[in-house]
């Protein structure tokens, strides 16, 4: 660590995805027609980026301006699709991703030839493997729990749903073998990479500005939050344990690290005092703000942008999400792997996806000039395991009153995973994409988010 301081046949799956454009109630002959549903992209604020977010994307993506505003609309919507499909698919789902300049293709992943068909009938390429998603994860947790010991040699331990392989980062091959031989997996299920890099925590309210903790090191803003009336922000955990005080960019009194985990996980949030006012907006490229409007995963090989106080605003893409890596001080699970560059200092700080919150900083290889691999801490789990709302743009955020007929199941603020099944207005619904669920994003308006079943 560097410290800066100062499975269904193919017929059934068809006719599963075919009830999503069936559903519904007929509508008599001389009723207005019901308003179109909003797009994925639409619900999460994807058609409308901020300028911060397109210049950066231009830059480090080298895109030109109509192109990263294509990649970020296709990647809502491929988010949604894979969603449903990982739901008709089950248990034979084996992973999700977007490809090309502009992610105009969305590849899923099936153990199951009769999943094809389905997946097709979506707009997507299918690819069938050997391995189920579950498979792989159950090989990664086997790993982890051999590494102990051993860790800094096999720092790296993540599930590459491209090549349908558990991947482990090793300083050597005999270094690999060993790992692999004392989780006791198959061989034929991993692949080894051999680099001499050792990824660090990037040790060094708005996302990406500084923080000074105990007036002895820098960290910076991962996402404002508020937990019932009280403000603060989410972090890192290496930045600083439970009780630390910290002070804001301006040396002025800040808050108190009310949480803190790290290693295992690497999160952690602040509290801050009346002084301070939590903003919905990280960072971006010239001090501009970006705005913040929910929390949905993004897909692998999406683009992603993060926020820091010592590197300022850069870009890349999600190489893999679940990933296991080793810092001195211990293992750190289930973190995100991607191709932004970060430097110390930079830790904590925001992982944006056009208008989605992805995760804080945690650590990585290489810096901002040569360039570098980066891993970050989701933030839907802080926001799970220390009952925080996230601070958005989208405006209502609590619960809103129940409608007539509603019963209890779904609740705003409650981070859903994909699969997870809800009662909204006396109706089923199953969740597509991974979220915190703003006020706003109730499963009847938000198809982008849920599927009525």
């Amino acid at each position: 660590m560097v410290h800066r301081h100062a499975g269904a046949p193919a017929r059934t799956a068809l006719t599963v995805l075919g009830a999503l454009v069936l559903t519904g109630l007929p509508v008599a002959a001389a009723a207005e027609p019901p308003a179109p549903a909003p797009s994925s992209a639409q619900t999460l604020g994807a058609d409308k980026p901020s300028a911060a977010v397109l210049r950066a994307m231009e830059r480090d993506l080298r895109l030109t301006g109509p192109q990263a505003k294509a990649r970020l609309v296709n990647e809502a919507e491929a988010g949604t699709r894979a969603g449903r499909l990982q739901n008709v698919l089950g248990k034979h789902f084996a992973g999700a991703w977007v490809h090309g300049t502009t992610s105009a293709g969305l590849t899923v992943a099936t153990t199951d030839a009769a999943g094809v068909a389905a997946i097709e009938a979506a707009g997507a390429q299918a690819k069938v493997v050997k391995n189920a998603l579950k498979d792989l994860n159950t090989a990664r947790t086997k790993l982890d729990a051999a590494a102990v010991g051993r860790a800094l040699d096999t720092p790296v331990r993540y599930i590459d749903v491209r090549t349908n392989r558990v991947t482990v980062q090793a300083t050597s091959r005999a270094a690999a073998d060993k790992l692999i031989a004392a989780a006791g997996i198959d061989r034929r299920l991993v692949d080894v990479k051999v680099s001499p890099d050792r990824p660090r925590a990037l040790y060094d309210v708005r996302g990406g500005d500084a923080y000074y903790i105990d007036d002895k090191a820098r960290c910076s803003v991962g996402f404002s939050v508020t937990k019932g009336e009280q403000q603060g922000f989410a972090s890192a955990g290496h930045c600083g344990n439970a009780g630390a005080k910290t002070a804001g960019f301006n040396k002025v009194a800040q808050g108190t690290f009310e949480a803190s985990v790290f290693p295992g996980q690497d999160m952690s949030w602040v509290s801050v005092n009346s002084e301070w006012t939590a903003t919905p907006t990280v960072k971006g490229e010239g001090d501009v703000n970006v705005q913040v409007a929910g929390s949905v995963e993004a897909l692998v090989g999406a683009a992603i942008c993060r926020s820091g106080s010592t590197t300022g605003w850069h870009c890349g893409t999600i190489e893999q999400h679940g990933t296991t890596v080793s810092y001195a001080q211990g293992d750190i699970n289930g973190v995100t792997r991607t191709t932004v560059c970060a430097e110390p200092g930079d830790s904590g700080g925001s992982y944006i996806s056009g208008t989605q919150a992805q995760g804080v900083t945690s650590g990585g290889t290489g810096d901002c000039k040569a360039g570098g691999i980066t891993f970050h801490q989701p933030v839907n789990p802080v926001l799970s395991a220390y009952g925080l709302t996230l601070k958005t743009a989208t405006g209502q955020i609590g619960t809103p009153a129940p409608e007539d007929g509603q019963t209890a199941g779904w609740t705003a603020g409650q981070v859903y995973e994909v699969g997870t099944r809800v009662t909204y207005d006396g109706v089923s619904y199953q969740c597509l994409q991974t979220h915190q669920a703003q006020g706003a994003w109730q499963p009847r308006l938000t198809p982008a988010l849920w599927q009525r079943v």
